[in-house]
């Protein structure tokens, strides 16, 4: 009954180029898709062709391929998995230390290659305190960050040159679409913000937590206006964050 069920499974990767234009387009009118993709068959298809040159069947590229200003990217996630799925692979390590993410990797037959993103590292490089998942997760994104050195490194053939999607984000987009040129300057190339200073921050701090303790603020919201002006470090970040928001129905004093 299981091997019945097996071997009628239906594969509806595309053989030729007329099949992959068919897929490409009605998948393309499907409202599952990623946001990139929806009536966008072609991004479909270089998805499609991407994911097959990687050894990934449609659906999964997918979900893990991303078109990033006009640039096809895998996401460090997929990236991980196809590198560890590999016969050249013999580890991938990843450790954070509350200040540096380091990536340990080792391809089968060479010296083990370590990769380490630190906060220092993404103040340099105009990324701390910077609006969105920097601020949000930033032990996640010195994660992705040393795990893309280390992989592209490593294992470019694996990845066939592929960029990583968490990477790709971070460029400013005038270095891939020069059309962007009128565009407001990205916030990698204004000018290092202050760190903010931490007697400053104890003596706002009162104020940031009445703000989020009666409602009329999100501890988002404080931080969203701190980095406009600030660099915060990720205790700050972390200490706002703890400020509890009123229970639901509980009245603001």
């Amino acid at each position: 009954m299981t091997d019945l069920a097996v071997s009628t499974q239906v594969d509806l990767s595309p053989r030729t180029l007329d099949e992959a234009l068919r897929f490409a387009d009605i998948l393309s009118k499907s409202t599952i898709v990623p946001k990139d993709f929806v009536n966008n068959p072609g991004n479909i298809f270089v998805a499609i062709q991407w994911g097959s040159e990687l050894g990934l069947k449609p659906m999964q590229a997918m979900q893990n391929i991303a078109v990033i200003n006009g640039r096809p990217s895998l996401w460090g996630d997929a990236c991980l998995a196809l590198v560890r799925n590999s016969p050249l692979c013999e580890y991938v390590i990843e450790t954070d230390d509350g200040h540096a993410a380091t990536c340990r990797a080792k391809r089968k037959g060479q010296d083990e290659h370590v990769s380490i993103f630190s906060i220092d590292d993404a103040k340099t490089a105009g990324l701390s305190g910077k609006a969105g998942p920097w601020v949000q997760y930033p032990k996640r994104m010195r994660q992705m960050r040393a795990r893309a050195f280390a992989l592209r490194d490593v294992f470019t053939d694996v990845l066939k040159g592929m960029p990583i999607a968490e990477e790709v984000q971070d460029y400013d987009e005038r270095v891939i679409n020069p059309e962007t040129d009128k565009r407001e300057k990205q916030p990698a190339e204004q000018k290092a913000l202050p760190l903010m200073d931490e007697e400053k921050f104890k003596l706002n701090f009162v104020t940031y937590e009445k703000g989020i303790k009666s409602g009329r603020k999100t501890s988002d919201d404080v931080i969203k206006a701190l980095v406009t002006k600030y660099t915060l470090s990720d205790d700050q970040i972390n200490a706002i964050k703890s400020i509890p928001a009123p229970i639901e129905g509980e009245l603001a004093e």
